[in-house]
C-alpha cells in the first residue's frame, strides 16, 4: 500500500497562484501590467481584449485574489498594477520548481 504525503502550505498556495496564472487572458493582463511601469486602469483593457467588461472583472478579482496584482480605486475606475513582491516569489518559485525539489 502506498504510502499517502502531506502536501506543504508552499506547494498549496503555489497552486493558487498557478491556477490564476492558466488562463489566456490572465496571463495576458500580467504580461501587460509587468511591461508598465505605471498601473494599467481596467478600462484600458477592455479595448483590448475580447471579453466583456463583467469577464475581465472576474479575471482581475482571481488575478488580485491569488496576490498577483493589486488595485486602487479612483472613481471611476479602479487601476491595477502588478503586485511587485509577490511577483518576486513567483519567479524565484518557478525557478525552484524546475531547478530544485521543493520539498512537499
Amino acid at each position: 500500500m502506498e504510502q499517502k504525503i502531506e502536501l506543504s502550505q508552499e506547494i498549496r498556495e503555489l497552486a493558487n497562484i498557478y491556477k490564476a496564472m492558466g488562463h489566456p487572458v490572465r496571463l495576458y493582463i500580467l504580461q501587460k501590467l509587468s511591461q508598465m511601469n505605471s498601473c494599467c486602469y481596467s478600462g484600458d483593457l477592455v479595448d483590448e481584449l475580447p471579453v466583456g467588461r463583467s469577464t475581465l472583472s472576474q479575471h482581475l478579482k482571481e488575478l488580485k485574489y491569488a496576490g498577483l496584482i493589486q488595485g486602487e480605486i479612483e472613481p471611476p475606475y479602479i487601476k491595477y498594477c502588478l503586485n511587485r513582491k509577490n511577483w518576486e516569489k513567483v519567479k524565484t518559485s518557478f525557478h525552484k520548481l524546475f531547478k530544485e525539489d521543493i520539498a512537499i
